[in-house]
């Protein structure tokens, strides 16, 4: 029996060393003399192999390595600086083409939405949109908020004062000094609750209280969990959107599920950009002009439907009102989500 366990573990370690011993004659300078794929056995008959398509004539070096990192970063940088430009100033024409098979020429609609999401999410962070430590910043802009309430509520009464010693009447001042009172109490009872106050639970559905007790005791962490869903969960919206593209076409055979998936991908991935370039010009101390991009998306949506589906103005500017109602819709529907998602967490 041991003389078996013994054989076992050798035959493993031969294995497992196999694993990582040099195949089909690499020499000791690293390269590779093979005649078939390393990948799939097929024979060589030129650069790439025949069946699976990788690169023939392996090297395993270091410089090799450093070439492929090279190639694939100057290889993803052409395609960007081709589909950018299409995507912003002709975005219905660059997905009539990728849906046609043009595919070479431009970065792959969920790539393009991959890097954008994880740029937009870094641009925020940088410029401290998405600070976990709101509910800080919530605390000081309520405490800021009660200081003033309570200096015009002192002005009040000072003015409430020399009217009694005039012999005035006080009815007005009073009315006032309530308001101010009331005022004064409902912001203290947000700061007990850190920002979030419901004046009666009771009337909370029971499968929301959760959420709001843990945002009372804790709104930092319950925004971080918050954007760490909406981050992780960002395809969402594209399984969301989908079905309300295919209502703006409902009897048109012509276009796939796929030509709406390809549509629906690269308009969110324009958006995303947006958002970047509105970080951006708010980091810049440019907010006025940042606030200019909330025309942007309806203009956008207008011109690849048209160039996309190849429609007239009149039926483009028509589904581009509805598009426009179904994307805030959908961004609800991705809050909601999220929400949960982060409640939950």
């Amino acid at each position: 029996m041991a003389e078996l366990d013994g054989l076992g573990g050798a035959v493993t370690g031969a294995m497992a060393a196999r694993a990582l011993e040099p195949r089909h004659g690499e020499a000791d300078d690293g390269h590779f003399h093979e005649s078939d794929c390393l990948n799939c056995g097929t024979r060589l008959t030129g650069a790439y192999c025949s069946a699976c398509g990788q690169k023939a004539h392996l090297h395993r070096t270091l410089r090799s390595l450093a070439g492929d990192f090279i190639q694939g970063l100057f290889n993803f940088e052409g395609k960007i600086w081709r589909t950018l430009p299409m995507l912003a100033w002709r975005p219905g024409e660059m997905t009539r083409r990728y849906v046609a098979g043009e595919r070479a020429r431009y970065v792959s609609p969920v790539a393009l939405y991959l890097f954008s999401v994880f740029l937009m999410f870094a641009v925020l962070n940088f410029n401290g949109v998405l600070d976990p430590g709101a509910g800080g910043a919530i605390q000081v802009n309520l405490e800021d908020a009660r200081k003033d309430e309570e200096r015009k509520l002192q002005r009040l009464r000072t003015e409430r004062e020399a009217a009694i010693a005039a012999g005035k009447a006080t009815v007005d001042i009073d009315r006032r000094i309530a308001a101010r009172e009331e005022d004064i109490a409902d912001i203290t009872r947000m700061q007990a609750s850190n920002g979030v106050e419901i004046d009666d639970m009771d009337e909370v559905p029971a499968w929301v209280r959760p959420m709001v007790e843990k945002a009372q005791r804790n709104p930092q962490a319950f925004i971080l969990n918050i954007q760490d869903a909406a981050s992780k969960y960002s395809w969402l919206l594209i399984p969301l959107s989908i079905p309300f593209l295919w209502l703006l076409f409902p009897f048109s055979r012509r276009y796939r599920l796929y030509d709406h998936s390809v549509f629906i991908t690269y308009s969110l991935s324009f958006m995303m950009m947006l958002v970047i370039l509105g970080g951006i010009l708010v980091a810049s101390g440019w907010s006025g002009w940042a606030s200019l991009l909330v025309f942007v998306p309806p203009i956008h949506m207008y011109r690849q439907l048209k160039g996309a589906y190849q429609l007239r103005w009149w039926s483009a500017l028509l589904r581009t009102i509805a598009l426009t109602v179904f994307a805030f819709v959908v961004a609800v529907l991705f809050f909601l989500s999220a929400l949960a998602i982060g409640a939950m967490n």
